[in-house]
């Protein structure tokens, strides 16, 4: 049984944390939520939980959230900036090796490849994992592929309640292992509790790599009527997401919307789909019961609004 009980989690306040927390604490472990906002937390389900400041900017500031925790697991923001994205790497690494954390659990929240692609938000990645990697603290890197939970966000979830359209920037023969954010957090936990996994990337995505039009049906069968892939170019999905979000459908450089374009843009150019993932070989290292899209869809509300 794995020696590690209490772990610092930064990134605890967002969608992606929550279900770690849940996880967490069903498996027995004592989460501490690192935080900017002393109330983060507040009027959520994990309000009970510990919170201590923790500053991607300032080393001493995460020093100290790490201290007297045993590991850290975490995602972190999209940054388009690589260089300020290496920064936050390089201080959570020397931050994490002087703390004398026991391992650090990191989830890229996105696709990573093994070597450079030209695109500052996925290179700043593996700007980050390479610190980790080089800090000497054992750890556990999760790459997933791409989250069934972009289904249910505000720029995806409308169309498809009210216009029976579920329009995504994927081609139309474009693969992709989906995978919900619960079981990303269950790779995550299951990455703190193996002791014998010290210097690990593991690839992961749900039990089935699925084109559009089977996405499709699929969340018909969970709305109980027919939903319709619509593919769009990541031009045009990156300028509805601006529209929706900052009442603009200019995508300026630099910005979380140039960024998604770009990697969509790469993915359907590749002759083989690089968000397919062998499962075998992801399970083979952190057994967990992964969710089939058709089991995630039906847990979700398609109702008309």
């Amino acid at each position: 049984m794995t020696a590690i009980r209490k772990v610092l989690v930064l990134g605890a306040s967002g969608d992606q944390g929550f279900p770690l927390l849940q996880r967490l604490l069903e498996e027995g472990f004592q989460p501490t939520a690192g935080v900017r906002r002393a109330d983060a937390l507040k009027d959520t389900a994990f309000a009970a939980i510990p919170v201590v400041p923790a500053d991607l900017e300032d080393e001493e500031s995460l020093f100290k959230a790490f201290q007297g925790q045993d590991a850290l697991a975490m995602h972190l923001p999209f940054e388009f900036d690589r260089a300020r994205a290496a920064g936050f790497g390089r201080r959570i690494a020397a931050a994490a090796k002087r703390a004398g954390l026991g391992k650090i659990v990191f989830n890229t929240s996105c696709f990573v490849a093994d070597h450079d692609l030209n695109l500052s938000a996925h290179d700043g990645r593996r700007d980050i994992e390479r610190s980790i990697a080089e800090s000497g603290v054992p750890y556990v890197v999760v790459r997933p592929m791409v989250f069934m939970d972009n289904m249910i966000r505000a720029w995806s979830k409308p169309s498809i309640v009210n216009k029976d359209v579920w329009a995504y920037p994927a081609g139309e023969t474009l693969k992709i292992s989906w995978i919900c954010l619960e079981d990303v957090a269950a790779y995550m936990t299951c990455g703190l509790a193996r002791d014998d996994l010290t210097a690990e990337k593991v690839l992961v995505g749900g039990p089935e790599a699925l084109v559009g039009a089977q996405v499709a049906e699929r969340l018909s069968a969970a709305a109980g009527r027919t939903i319709r892939f619509q593919s769009l170019t990541p031009g045009d999905y990156a300028a509805k997401m601006s529209l929706l979000v900052t009442g603009s459908s200019e995508v300026l450089p630099h910005s979380i919307y140039d960024g998604m374009a770009q990697f969509y843009s790469w993915y359907n150019i590749q002759p083989t789909s690089p968000l397919v993932v062998d499962v075998a070989a992801a399970l083979s290292k952190l057994p967990i019961s992964p969710t089939p899209m058709d089991r995630w869809a039906a847990r979700q509300d398609w109702s008309r609004v």
